[in-house]
């Protein structure tokens, strides 16, 4: 189940509509529209927390693996990487929709792609300009 799945069922099991929902959360209710959509991911651990604890469930409950691994590229290469691993996850999304495979090969795949990231962004960190690691 996805963070799309799991917010919606969490919110209609506490018997809240989107707006209360978002005001509990203090969160827009376009955000939350957009979260239930699929649309959008929180963009930080705290939005993770402040959602759970509307809802009255644990953070970890609403994480899944997409939103795990664009808050960890956003925590350790900001927001160009959470951009980058969103892209990813955008594409990957897209790649996988034609059901031809089963759900193992997609979790192999999508942990495949998600670890070449990682990878790729911490060989690459050893050729950024030591000015800007300076100053960060």
């Amino acid at each position: 189940m996805n963070f799309s799945e799991k917010i919606r069922n969490a919110r209609i099991a506490k018997g809240l509509s989107q707006k209360e929902l978002a005001r509990e959360a203090g969160i827009s209710e376009r955000t939350i529209q957009n979260y239930e959509m699929g649309a959008r991911l929180p963009k930080s651990q705290a939005t993770y927390v402040k959602l759970a604890g509307a809802l009255e469930v644990s953070p970890e409950l609403l994480l899944d693996e997409n939103a795990s691994f664009v808050l960890t590229a956003m925590e350790n290469y900001g927001s160009r990487g959470r951009r980058q691993a969103e892209e990813i996850v955008d594409s990957f999304r897209v790649a996988a929709a034609g059901g031809k495979l089963d759900d193992e090969d997609l979790d192999f795949i999508r942990d495949a792609i998600m670890q070449t990231y990682e990878d790729a962004k911490r060989y690459n960190q050893r050729f950024r300009n030591k000015r800007y690691a300076e100053n960060k």
